[in-house]
């Protein structure tokens, strides 16, 4: 089984690499960092892509449910972290920029724990299993006068009849060891 973690960040790099205006290049590396970050479980990496007092707006179902303010925020990420949630690839087909915004659409695949996956509404087999699951999304990340990134709105849909159980002896290394890095070395 492979996953390619990179994928996440590098269509923006190669948006990056094509753009030239200053102010979109500043925001794009922004995007670069956070996703490397996050694909990383580093929180502290995630915190400092960020402004003082981030707003995260996720809609689905019509509701918001995404952490406000940096403790919220933080919450959210060491929770993310904690869970086992965070290997991941994010293929990213369109990219958009401009003063105030840089927006993908995602397609996002990943590895996740049984409980993650019972938590997100699939319909898994085996809670102590491991599972391929899919979203679709896309991400406004906003940016105030200063070039800084104050939040993400992101709209989301997942097919939750839609998942791949993996086998133990087929889960990647990387992901073994992400497991066990956040103590779920026993969920395996």
């Amino acid at each position: 089984m492979e996953f390619d973690q990179t994928i996440t960040w590098r269509g923006i790099e190669e948006r990056l690499a094509r753009t030239t205006n200053p102010r979109h290049r500043k925001m794009l590396q922004t995007v670069i960092d956070h996703a490397r970050a996050e694909t990383n479980a580093d929180v502290e990496g995630l915190m400092a892509t960020l402004g003082d007092d981030p707003q995260y707006h996720f809609w689905s179902n019509g509701r918001d449910w995404g952490p406000k303010g940096r403790d919220g925020v933080r919450a959210f990420y060491e929770g993310f972290v904690a869970s086992g949630a965070g290997f991941f690839e994010s293929f990213k087909p369109r990219i958009v920029v401009d003063d105030d915004t840089v927006v993908t659409e995602c397609v996002i695949r990943g590895l996740v724990p049984g409980a993650i996956a019972r938590e997100r509404g699939h319909a898994v087999p085996d809670v102590n299993g491991h599972y391929i699951v899919t979203a679709r999304t896309a991400i406004f990340w906003p940016f105030d006068e200063a070039g800084v990134l104050v939040g993400e709105d992101s709209y989301g849909s997942s097919d939750v009849s839609e998942f791949e159980q993996v086998a133990e002896e087929d889960l990647p290394p990387a992901y073994v060891a992400m497991l066990e890095a956040v103590g779920l070395a026993g969920v395996r």
